[in-house]
């Protein structure tokens, strides 16, 4: 399963928080941050936290993307 947290980042921008603040704010770590940078999956718990803390759900910090399958 292939995530985006694009929304997040562009939430990140229109409030003019760069990364290191939000991970502070949010109690991740530099490792979550780069999963998250990455497009890589993290815990719920993680999610859970990131919805917590800026007031809003799942749909507006990411984005579940259809499976990619490799044909051979």
């Amino acid at each position: 399963m292939d995530v985006s947290y694009n929304k997040l980042f562009k939430m990140l921008i229109d409030k003019e928080m760069k990364k290191t603040e939000f991970a502070k704010m949010v109690g991740i770590s530099a490792n979550t941050l780069a999963k998250l940078s990455r497009n890589e999956t993290v815990s719920m718990d993680i999610i859970v936290r990131i919805c917590r803390a800026f007031d809003c759900s799942v749909d507006d910090i990411m984005d579940i993307l259809p499976e990619t399958r490799v044909r051979g």
